[in-house]
């Protein structure tokens, strides 16, 4: 039973990054250990998740580059090298709780039905509540942010080694 919803996992994801592939010039590769979808552009993004992640990648102008992507759940690695175009566009990864916006980076979202938790390891992410995108922070290498239902102002944290251990270990890393 495990194999059929890892096969349906999979074929989800599949069908969802081959929509954006034949768009945008990305390739999905599948790693056991950890298990993990990885989807690799020609312009060196790279989008890690972990198995039922939901994320679905967004092209909105439809020119071979995507721009960012939805995640429903679960967790994502996003590797964003800093090339011309990255720095002039950014990327976005959009949670139902969050918007993180970034260039040049490697950073983690985390989603739960609770909240969205960002985590930079390199290079700098601004934050956004989806409701109020214009009350922005910007978290750098080592800090994170949790994002919840609630209004008040975002809280930037230095994120103990444990929280981010436990994380990256998602990712083999």
């Amino acid at each position: 039973m495990r194999h059929v919803a890892r096969a349906a996992s999979a074929l989800a994801l599949t069908l969802a990054a081959g929509a954006a592939a034949a768009q945008a010039p990305c390739r999905e590769e599948t790693r056991f250990d950890p298990p993990l979808r990885v989807l690799r552009c020609a312009d060196g993004l790279v989008l890690e998740t972990e198995q039922g992640s939901g994320l679905r990648p967004i092209d909105r102008n439809g020119d071979g580059h995507l721009e960012g992507a939805e995640l429903g759940g679960r967790a994502v690695l996003v590797t964003l090298p800093p090339s011309r175009r990255v720095r002039r566009d950014g990327f976005q990864i959009l949670t139902p709780h969050a918007i993180a916006s970034v260039r040049g980076t490697v950073y983690a979202v985390d989603v739960t039905n609770a909240r969205s938790s960002v985590f930079v390891e390199r290079g700098r992410v601004a934050v956004a509540r989806r409701q109020a995108p214009e009350s922005a922070v910007t978290l750098g290498p080592g800090e994170g942010v949790d994002v919840d239902d609630e209004q008040g102002p975002l809280t930037v944290r230095r994120w103990p080694q444990e929280r981010v251990r436990a994380l990256l270990e998602r990712f083999g890393r």
